[in-house]
């Protein structure tokens, strides 16, 4: 207790200088304000004394009484909130690599598709461009309007190959040609010794080419294997240029029968692929190039839906079924369309008379004069049954070969259009020795008469073993000849059985040559009743095979890649 009664009293001796200090600050305060109240009538005083000598101001009058303004009108016209303008979306960008393309060269169905799918793109605001070899086969009127761009070297291994950069413009779509006499200097596109080394080299070049241009696209679209190198070339030697860091890549699949298959010891000393990389190229001990683009691609299309699902299976893989299997995910198709600008019996100037749905009658002049050019007489009812194609197995000849003679006795004259494998060859041109009134083989490929045969025969067989997408049929139901086709791949998408009431064809199901005989005879059966046959050119004729919805699927997926 004694030392709480010390802080205590410590504590009041503390405040007492403080108390001091207080009532000191106080007396002062109260100093100061009686001086100011001595001084304030003097001040007063003064004022008044000032104002009197003064003269005498107007009064101001009093302002007038403020209107109250609305909250919503006090705000500025100027000052109301204003959305920034919103540019349109520059359009996609995309570069389609293909070893041909119309109108500039073409061997197949690829070449048709390089020439009309970009056409189609662009209605759909695609910026879609295409690059190709600068074949010396190029039309050289083609080759006249081509204009120079650029030049410079590709390395592949330890080779330093030149490469020129030419363009053209067709149709409103710019094709890039690349140009290299050593490697495309020569008769043809495909089938030499150096193959692997050539298409290698275009890849690498079409890479080596974006360095160098104005054009950045946001897609590369490789196609089949002589492209197929692109994707794995970009990812292992080109994803540090800016312009390609984030370029997306679609490959797609035409014809998956050929792969761009080589030994191992092409791996580097051709290619120039390290062997810590092989793992992408190598399958079934050799390089396959196409399965280095399935690997390294985005996404991987077909040219057809029934065909994407078919080469999951080993009867249509070519031995990548299993491979493919794994990596379905990224898999799809898209079924391909057909230039109804090219193929259009109303405007064709290749036929001898030009027709459309509404004057089919004049279809009945080109029979007869495609039959007189043939050295062929025409027989009463007794229908004309076109072919063109390669002579090759997938295509379904070996039915032909089984069933023809009874193809004939049923009732029909067959011409044959084309050219490959040499026993079907022999046998096309034996039939014609045996059977001269029913039978023309004229082996080749000739542009003319395969339209003028597309336009005069009443029937187009096409029972391929496999088919990826196929043209020929489109073209047929074109110009109002039936197709006689196997349920398989495109033909499957694209050719419905008349039987089915919505129809715009034949088909059968089995690779079975008596089935195929029974669809030849069940149209044979329907071209004796001229108002079903009638009905059925009618179809065939206006089924919608134009690239419209092909395109638009295509952007889709370069838009969701």
């Amino acid at each position: 207790m004694s030392q709480t009664k010390g802080k205590q009293e410590k504590a009041q001796e503390e405040k007492k200088p403080a108390a001091k200090a207080s009532a000191k600050s106080g007396a002062a305060k109260k100093a100061a304000a009686e001086t100011t109240e001595k001084k304030a009538p003097a001040k007063r005083a003064a004022k008044k004394t000032a104002e009197s000598a003064a003269p005498k101001a107007k009064k101001a009058p009093k302002p007038a009484k403020a209107v109250e303004t609305p909250v919503a009108e006090m705000v500025h016209p100027i000052m109301e909130p204003t959305m920034p303008p919103v540019s349109a979306p520059a359009p996609l960008k995309v570069l389609f690599i293909a070893s041909e393309a119309q109108p500039f060269i073409a061997s197949g169905g690829l070449a048709d598709v390089a020439g009309s799918l970009p056409k189609a793109l662009k209605d759909e605001d695609v910026d879609c461009r295409v690059v190709i070899p600068l074949y010396s086969d190029i039309k050289p009127a083609l080759r006249e309007g081509l204009h120079f761009l650029t030049s410079f070297e590709v390395d592949l291994s330890w080779r330093k190959q030149y490469c020129g950069i030419f363009e053209a413009i067709e149709n409103g779509v710019t094709y890039y040609l690349i140009d290299n006499e050593y490697y495309f200097k020569r008769p043809g596109l495909y089938g030499y010794f150096d193959d692997a080394e050539r298409f290698a080299y275009f890849s690498k070049a079409v890479l080596e080419m974006l360095r160098h241009i104005d054009f950045e696209p946001d897609v590369l679209n490789a196609n089949d294997w002589q492209t197929a190198l692109v994707p794995l070339y970009l990812n292992l030697f080109y994803r540090g240029v800016p312009s390609l860091q984030r370029v997306k890549t679609v490959f797609t699949i035409h014809n998956i029968q050929y792969q761009g298959m080589y030994g191992m010891e092409l791996l580097g000393d051709v290619l120039g692929v390290d062997k810590r990389d092989a793992r992408f190229l190598e399958y079934g001990a050799a390089i396959n190039f196409m399965k280095a683009a399935i690997e390294m691609s985005d996404r991987v299309t077909t040219v057809s839906p029934t065909y994407a699902e078919e080469i999951l299976d080993p009867w249509f893989s070519h031995g990548l079924d299993g491979f493919l299997q794994a990596r379905r995910f990224k898999l799809s198709g898209i079924l391909n369309g057909l230039d109804t600008d090219m193929y259009n019996p109303a405007a064709d100037s290749l036929i001898y008379e030009c027709y459309d749905v509404n004057t089919l009658d004049k279809k009945a002049v080109n029979k007869e004069a495609l039959l007189r050019e043939l050295s062929m007489q025409p027989m009463e009812n007794t229908p004309l049954i076109g072919v063109v194609s390669r002579l090759v197995a997938h295509k379904g000849l070996d039915l032909i070969k089984y069933v023809f003679e009874d193809m004939l006795r049923v009732g029909t004259q067959v011409v044959v259009l084309g050219s490959g494998e040499h026993m079907y060859e022999e046998f096309f041109r034996s039939m014609q020795d045996k059977y001269p009134q029913n039978v023309r083989f004229i082996a080749g490929f000739i542009p003319a008469l395969a339209h003028k045969i597309y336009a005069g025969a009443d029937m187009f067989l096409m029972p391929s073993k496999s088919e990826p997408c196929g043209l020929a049929q489109m073209i047929a139901a074109r110009y109002g000849t039936a197709p006689i086709v196997r349920e398989t791949g495109g033909l499957k998408d694209t050719i419905r059985d008349f039987g089915s009431g919505d129809g715009n064809g034949f088909t059968f199901k089995t690779y079975n040559a008596h089935d195929m005989l029974g669809a030849v005879e069940r149209a044979r059966g329907c071209y004796l009743n001229k108002e079903a046959w009638t009905a059925l050119q009618r179809a065939a004729m206006t089924s919608d095979f134009t690239w419209g919805k092909s395109a638009k699927a295509y952007k889709d997926l370069y838009q969701s890649i």
